[in-house]
């Protein structure tokens, strides 16, 4: 997971009363009842899309949708299956009024893809905002998945009525961002929030980002499978439910370093809420106790004990209902 890697503007957006920045071009939207917002998920295995409903201040989840990426066949074919899933999305629950697409990784400010390490193929360059808007015929706007989750959680989910939210979800990398008054926070280059690539054990193991001993490269799904001796995260999770101790250790060794890269972000950002979700975060409690403790002792100058650490909401459809809230320009532009 990454980010944009440029993020020039910033659009405004009420979800119940909160706005929400994301990247992209300004467009004039309708406003007011029925008006509805598709958000499309690509995912290596499957792609989602969920469909928001409601006027400027009060928005639902009104439909979801989940078919194969085929991601085997490449660029071409993984960009027909985002069309397709938008026009049968349209199909069964009618044509919205705007299009987010989140994507595994980065691309540039023409929505040309930079870096989709998880996804079979060359997709290096390949034009994926123009082909899906051209099919689609409407202006498609991208956003990553880990800012999609984040935008989800912090407007409609777990960190939902928090000012200042956290968000880290975690698996094949680790992924995060923030949200303030509900707008993701971007920075002055469309690159905050990633907290899974912040150092935390110099000279630690090489992270895909080039740097050593990044929070990610310390807390992925392959390193705790490595550490607990399993085949997937989750037979880690059940092993350790048994009781099984080299499990317990595993989690709680990852548990730990995230413990750290939060703390660091807590300091900085003192938020309310942190909302932890991924597939590593199914492991419930086993993550999140140990978590909770290794945050606790380093963080000393913010009263630790006011800031929650809870689970994602939103399920696996979270990244998707980001997305349409992404799509979603139809107030005035502000730059950040």
């Amino acid at each position: 997971m990454g980010s944009e890697r440029h993020a020039p503007r910033a659009h405004r957006h009420l979800i119940r009363g909160r706005s929400v920045f994301v990247s992209g071009r300004a467009a004039t939207r309708r406003r007011g009842p029925g008006v509805s917002h598709l958000g499309i998920d690509l995912g290596g295995t499957n792609i989602k899309t969920a469909v928001l409903s409601g006027d400027g201040g009060e928005l639902e989840v009104v439909a979801r949708d989940s078919r194969p990426t085929k991601a085997a066949g490449g660029p071409e074919t993984v960009a027909s299956r985002l069309i397709e899933s938008g026009r049968t999305s349209w199909e069964r629950h009618g044509e919205t009024e705007t299009v987010g697409l989140g994507v595994p990784g980065l691309f540039d400010d023409s929505g040309a893809i930079t870096l989709f390490p998880n996804l079979p193929g060359d997709w290096d360059g390949f034009p994926l905002r123009t082909v899906v808007s051209e099919g689609l015929g409407k202006t498609v706007q991208m956003i990553n998945d880990a800012r999609a989750f984040t935008l989800a959680e912090g407007n409609m989910g777990a960190g939902r009525g928090s000012r200042i939210v956290v968000a880290m979800v975690l698996g094949t990398g680790v992924g995060g961002g923030i949200t303030v008054d509900g707008r993701l926070h971007l920075g002055a280059f469309g690159t905050a929030g990633e907290i899974g690539h912040q150092t935390i054990l110099p000279d630690g193991p090489l992270c895909g980002c080039g740097n050593r001993g990044c929070a990610e490269a310390l807390t992925k799904a392959s390193v705790l499978t490595e550490l607990a001796g399993k085949e997937s995260a989750e037979e880690v999770y059940e092993a350790a439910q048994s009781g099984e101790q080299r499990s317990i250790d595993a989690i709680t060794e990852v548990a730990n370093y995230l413990g750290i890269a939060l703390a660091n972000a807590v300091t900085i950002l003192g938020p309310e809420r942190i909302v932890i979700g991924g597939g590593i975060a199914k492991a419930g409690d086993l993550l999140l106790d140990p978590l909770r403790r290794s945050l606790k002792q380093r963080v000393t100058l913010v009263p630790i004990d006011e800031i929650e650490v809870v689970p994602a909401m939103l399920g696996s459809y979270a990244g998707a209902i980001g997305a349409a809230l992404a799509g979603m320009d139809q107030f005035a532009v502000r730059s950040r």
